[in-house]
């Protein structure tokens, strides 16, 4: 009778350890498995985003830039305003900030759709660099980056 008694002991401990190994190591398994689909889902994102530079230049005064960036990608990128544009000479380039973030202060950029409602596939948009005064001629460098890190970098002269 004590072997039976031991027995189902062993039984019930075994069965409270299985619930403990379960209730400890399940919440893990979960959080993982909804951080492999996030970064399942952003990697997804980066592959299908691109974009190009097409096209720069600048107005009489050269007080004003303009960048024509097209879509080339397969996904519709939005909130424009948190991409990153750097703009300089080659040697001297810095980080601009949208007209929403300059309060006011130059340079500063904003930009408009050309050819569609939407930065979709095969839409371009124009980013407008403006400053207060000329910069310098030479060669200038500029990089937009979209919001998923997505960039590109073109080289024109002024």
């Amino acid at each position: 009778m004590d072997k039976v008694i031991t027995t189902a002991l062993l039984i019930l401990a075994g069965v409270v350890c299985m619930i403990f190994v379960f209730n400890s190591v399940f919440p893990m398994l979960n959080r993982s498995s909804e951080a492999m689909v996030s970064m399942a889902a952003t990697i997804d994102d980066r592959m299908k985003s691109r974009v190009n530079i097409v096209h720069a230049a600048n107005t009489a005064d050269r007080k004003t830039i303009y960048l024509w960036v097209k879509n080339v990608g397969d996904t519709r990128i939005v909130s424009i305003e948190e991409s990153d544009v750097f703009f300089g000479l080659e040697t001297n380039f810095a980080r601009i900030p949208h007209t929403g973030d300059a309060g006011g202060s130059y340079p500063r950029w904003s930009y408009s759709l050309e050819n569609d409602t939407e930065w979709k596939t095969g839409a371009t948009i124009k980013i407008t660099i403006t400053y207060s005064s000329a910069p310098s001629a030479g060669t200038y460098f500029a990089k937009v980056v979209i919001p998923n890190g997505i960039s590109d970098e073109y080289y024109f002269s002024m």
